[in-house]
Parts: structure tokens; C-alpha cells; sequence
């Protein structure tokens, strides 16, 4: 089952505790499509985005949507994405 590129990362979340993740652990937060794998996450943001992603954490909320935790390579700040996108 392959979903979209761009139908897997719906939205970025920014929250207060989500922006203290990007300035401490260089991290972003996405809300994903719930059929999408960590693999299928991984090769969307970093085809979209440009960038390195070591690591993937997801968790489905009450709601039923699913968030994706994106950490980034040290040489890819994600506050330097968070501008891009308009974020900050």
C-alpha cells in the first residue's frame, strides 16, 4: 500500500512544547496520515523538505490522528525548516 508524497505530512504542529522541541532537541511535529509507516514518513519529509532524518517517533492521539516526531541530522537545524514553512 503506497499513499501520496504530499498525502502523507498533513500539517505541522506548533505549540509551545513543540517549539521547545525544535530549539532543544531538533525536532519537528507533524500531523501524518494514519495509514503512512515511519518509512513512508521518512522518505516524504526528506524529499519534501530537503533534509536528514535520524529518527521517527509516532503516537495516535485520542482524536485519531496520528502525530509523527521527525528528529533531525545535526547539520539540518529544524528551526531553519520551522522558518521555511513559516512556522516561526
Amino acid at each position: 500500500m503506497s499513499i501520496e508524497t504530499f498525502a502523507i505530512l498533513k500539517h505541522p504542529l506548533t505549540t509551545e512544547k513543540n517549539v521547545k522541541l525544535m530549539q532543544n532537541e531538533n525536532k519537528l511535529v507533524f500531523v501524518v496520515d494514519r495509514r503512512a509507516s515511519k518509512i513512508e514518513i521518512k522518505k516524504a519529509a526528506e524529499e519534501l523538505f530537503k533534509i536528514k532524518i535520524t529518527k521517527i517517533n509516532t503516537c495516535i492521539l485520542p482524536s485519531g490522528k496520528k502525530k509523527a516526531y521527525l528528529k533531525l541530522s545535526a547539520e539540518t537545524p529544524a528551526i531553519d525548516v520551522a522558518t521555511q514553512l513559516g512556522l516561526l
